[in-house]
């Protein structure tokens, strides 16, 4: 009988290290094995990713590659350019290929990609053979033991988990592999159009992924940042199974840190060094198994004499949020990534919404500007110039360097949503997407959903200051004087409020508290320049804990029918915050026509507020910038609104 000829296609596990699949497809002891890389367009042009991910991923396929051809001359990571869809079919008959093995992947997208693989394997007789090694549990498994629901809380996981059995040990990297087939492709390369590149912006050369199938020197060469068309990444942080293990090697050795680290108690402001792991891209294109980063930490913690940290807030809880989401995920496939037609995520009018295609019942990427206020909220906080000095300067490390400690994460998703210019939590889970280089998107989506409250979390009332919240960590703001250097020299008492600074003090500094951020000198070029903040922020959030309390009030879900059908509005009065006025039953929260006009939201004054209710009902306002009522007070530096007895 002849021997297996393989096919080991990697995606999610850019590691040689404790892979499940790949022991599988050595397992069968084949022939020749060929280690292969589809170049897929679907992310290419479809998925936003900027430079700093592109970086990062290319960097993990060069290590990956090097560590192949240690174990075996003759092979490396064979890069080819074509979709998976139209290329594996040809590859098969081209290189007499029986067996296709890869790791499997639950994202919504990912699923349907890879049945119709299974699809044309099965056409061809070619044995597909699917392992598990990219969660610690399989996420399905999760769902099925959760009877069939959605995994959306940890108890859940831990006592699916339970029934599914113990996390399994790591395997060993293999010390050698089979040699690879012939390579030779002769056949055409189905090129996929450009049309529409939603990372066009990313590219400031002509983007050349599809000149050839095997590269521009035939060589199945990873591709480059210059070949790609991509602007220079920015970050520091750089990809790749050797550096992955060199992380976690340096992390172990720290017994302490390892064994009592407690995710709310590190700090969101430390920068040299970090105060987290930043393992977290590792995991994403599996240059780090999650199984040998969960077992190493274990048994550290297992040995530890002191009192050691536990499950959730634990390095070993991290990665069970980790599964959860996944499993969240891999039940409500593509809705989970949206409020509309979800039914574990609640609806809130929030501004902005999204555009949905009603032929597929989802969201198309692009959202509806109900508000022109809102729409420069959005802006200004994706270009790190709110005028909030702590926000900001989160959103500028956030493009610069691809990553933000995860409470920097939690206070700007609370900002642009609940707790401060109530924007779609679509819009920053899309800037996050494009700029993380960790964006997972179960992750990304999960927490986005936790931080708005319209799933797995619902204490709207708590909201994060982005004043006294970064006080609490970085009295003397040097984490806002790195990464807003036009603050460089402004004292620690002013640091989070520049706007209080005497006109005076602000000209001592060399930097002016003036406009919306668009320009970054005054007039005369005399000083820099620094923003207003965009609204007045005790009464801004007041207007989005209202708008919240209303919505929660209403109860309804992203698939409920009101919902679906636009129905939803006869609920809200006209005057709610939101894309809520009139009668037009579009789906979601769409709007039959657009704001238009650009504003100077950094001169406006702040609007008043207005309490929502439902129609007919009586509203009442509170003036802009009133004291805190005394049913408020603060939990760990967060806004808390306490319901009233």
């Amino acid at each position: 009988m002849p021997k297996p000829r393989v096919i080991y296609w990697f995606r999610t596990d850019l590691r040689l290290h404790d892979s499940p699949a790949l022991r599988a497809a050595l397992d069968l002891k084949p022939e020749c094995l060929y280690l292969i890389w589809t170049w897929d367009p679907h992310y290419v042009y479809r998925a936003r990713v900027g430079p700093n991910r592109w970086q990062f991923l290319l960097d993990c396929q060069n290590d990956l590659s090097k560590s192949i051809t240690k174990l075996n001359s003759k092979s490396k990571l064979f890069l080819i350019r074509e979709a998976p869809q139209t290329l594996l079919p040809k590859l098969f008959k081209a290189w007499k290929i029986t067996h296709l093995v890869f790791e499997k992947d639950t994202d919504a997208y990912a699923s349907e990609r890879d049945s119709k693989v299974m699809e044309l394997a099965k056409e061809a007789g070619v044995e597909v053979v699917v392992r598990m090694g990219r969660t610690l549990y399989d996420p399905d498994e999760l769902v099925k033991e959760n009877k069939g629901k959605p995994t959306m809380s940890i108890t859940q996981v831990q006592a699916a988990g339970s029934k599914i059995g113990d996390i399994a040990r790591p395997i060993p990297a293999p010390k050698s592999l089979p040699d690879p087939g012939d390579t030779t492709l002769d056949f055409e390369q189905d090129k996929p159009t450009q049309d529409p590149d939603i990372n066009a912006k990313q590219r400031d050369a002509d983007e050349g992924s599809y000149n050839a199938l095997s590269g521009p020197n035939g060589d199945f060469a990873v591709p480059t940042m210059e070949e790609l068309g991509l602007k220079p990444a920015t970050t520091p942080h750089r990809g790749g199974e050797t550096i992955a293990l060199k992380m976690l090697d340096d992390i172990i050795a720290n017994e302490d840190y390892t064994a009592t680290f407690e995710k709310p108690k590190t700090a969101p402001t430390a920068f040299a060094p970090q105060a987290t792991t930043l393992l977290s891209p590792h995991l994403h294109f599996g240059s780090l198994s999650c199984r040998e980063f969960y077992w190493r930490v274990q048994d550290v913690v297992s040995a530890y004499k002191g009192k050691a940290s536990q499950p959730p807030t634990s390095l070993t809880g991290q990665l069970l949020f980790r599964d959860m989401y996944f499993g969240a995920q891999a039940s409500l496939g593509y809705s989970f990534g949206q409020t509309y037609n979800n039914s574990h995520c609640r609806f809130i009018p929030w501004h902005l919404p999204s555009t949905i295609d009603t032929s597929t019942s989802l969201i198309t990427g692009s959202y509806q500007i109900d508000s022109a206020q809102a729409n420069q909220y959005f802006i200004r906080w994706r270009e790190g110039r709110t005028g909030f000095p702590w926000i900001d300067a989160l959103m500028r490390q956030l493009k610069l360097e691809g990553w933000i400690h995860h409470l920097g994460r939690h206070a700007v998703a609370c900002f642009l949503t609940r707790g401060g210019c109530y924007v779609d939590w679509e819009r920053g889970a899309e800037v996050f997407e494009e700029w993380l280089i960790d964006h997972e998107a179960a992750c990304n989506i999960g927490n986005w959903q936790w931080l708005s409250c319209t799933a797995f979390y619902s204490m709207f009332y708590r909201c994060y200051s982005p004043i006294a919240f970064p006080k609490k960590w970085d009295k003397n703001g040097l984490f806002v004087k790195r990464y807003i250097p036009e603050l460089a020299n402004y004292p620690a008492k002013y640091i989070y409020e520049p706007w209080k600074a005497p006109i005076a003090d602000q000209k001592k500094c060399g930097t002016l508290v003036k406009g919306d951020g668009s320009t970054s000198e005054d007039r005369e070029g005399k000083f820099k320049t620094y923003p207003k903040p965009m609204f007045d922020f005790p009464s801004q959030r007041e207007k989005c804990i209202q708008g919240m309390k209303n919505a929660y009030h209403i109860g309804l879900y992203g698939n409920d029918k009101k919902v679906l059908d636009g129905t939803w509005r006869e609920l809200f009065s006209d005057g709610a915050e939101g894309p809520t006025g009139g009668v037009d039953e579009l789906p979601g929260a769409m709007v039959r026509e657009e704001a238009t006009g650009e504003e100077d939201i950094g001169e406006q004054k702040v609007p008043k507020d207005a309490e929502v209710t439902k129609k007919g009902a009586k509203t009442s306002t509170t003036k802009a910038g009133h004291k805190r009522d005394a049913s408020q007070g603060t939990l760990d530096n967060m806004v808390t609104r306490k319901k009233k007895k």
